[in-house]
């Protein structure tokens, strides 16, 4: 395919996939649970931090967490006393575990508290092309709260050649302007156009396929690679393509 045969075949699958039947698929639904803003920054961010493995469980296990915090994460947030991390304790998503979970609520208690919210943290080191920074920075800042080592897995720096999938779909979610409801884009101050791909196995083996991606590895590299080629079919809104090569590689199996 050309560019233009190329351009036309993905806009299609957007079309196909970007729209409310994706939503109880994906683990996106658990933000669309709430209506305030400070709900859904904190409901997406741990719903995506633990967006790796089974899809099921991803979205059993976010229930679990939000359930864990009454349904009301961003009270549980900033108003949490230790008996009520002590609940927190059994938590388990593969890697992901109770100790990890007791740190990002006290690391999200900090954000709130010390740095005006997620948003602002995010979009103050924005750069004119990219967010990867802003989620280094953002890193820095979650981890200032005492923590384990093993704990800063969680969130991977993309300074450090991580394709950073997880932050980058939490990301894409926060922005991303969706007129077809799945993308909820409640932050105003940071553009589309800035997004990058969610890259993971899936859309990583479709973008080879496609000639959007030469990379064999599914690192920082691959993903400024992945990121302009899908700039040049969309400047505007890039990151829509992320449907296309998801549901390409996960519901067709191209």
């Amino acid at each position: 395919m050309n560019s233009k045969e190329l351009k036309s075949f993905l806009d299609e699958k957007v079309i196909l996939y970007n729209n409310t039947n994706f939503i109880e698929s994906d683990p996106v639904q658990i933000p669309h649970l709430f209506t305030q803003k400070e709900d859904i920054e904190i409901a997406g961010f741990l719903s995506a931090t633990i967006s790796w493995g089974n899809r099921k469980m991803i979205i059993k296990n976010a229930h679990k967490m939000i359930n864990l915090m009454g349904n009301a994460p961003y009270d549980f947030v900033m108003s949490h006393n230790e008996n009520d991390l002590e609940r927190l304790e059994h938590f388990a998503h593969r890697t992901f575990n109770g100790d990890d979970f007791f740190t990002f609520i006290k690391g999200l208690q900090h954000i709130y508290s010390n740095h005006y919210g997620l948003e602002n943290v995010f979009s103050s080191h924005q750069e004119n092309n990219s967010l990867q920074k802003s989620i280094h920075e953002f890193k820095k800042l979650f981890f200032e709260v005492p923590h384990q080592n093993r704990t800063q897995k969680h969130i991977s720096d993309p300074l450090n050649n991580s394709a950073a999938k997880r932050i980058n779909m939490f990301l894409r979610w926060m922005v991303r302007q969706d007129n077809k409801g799945v993308d909820l884009g409640i932050w105003k101050s940071i553009s589309p156009a800035l997004l990058s791909c969610p890259l993971d196995v899936h859309s990583g083996n479709v973008a080879r396929k496609l000639g959007l991606l030469n990379r064999k590895q599914n690192d920082g590299k691959a993903l400024a690679e992945l990121d302009k080629n899908l700039r040049f079919l969309d400047p505007i809104d890039p990151v829509k393509y992320d449907f296309a090569l998801f549901g390409l590689g996960v519901f067709e199996g191209f």
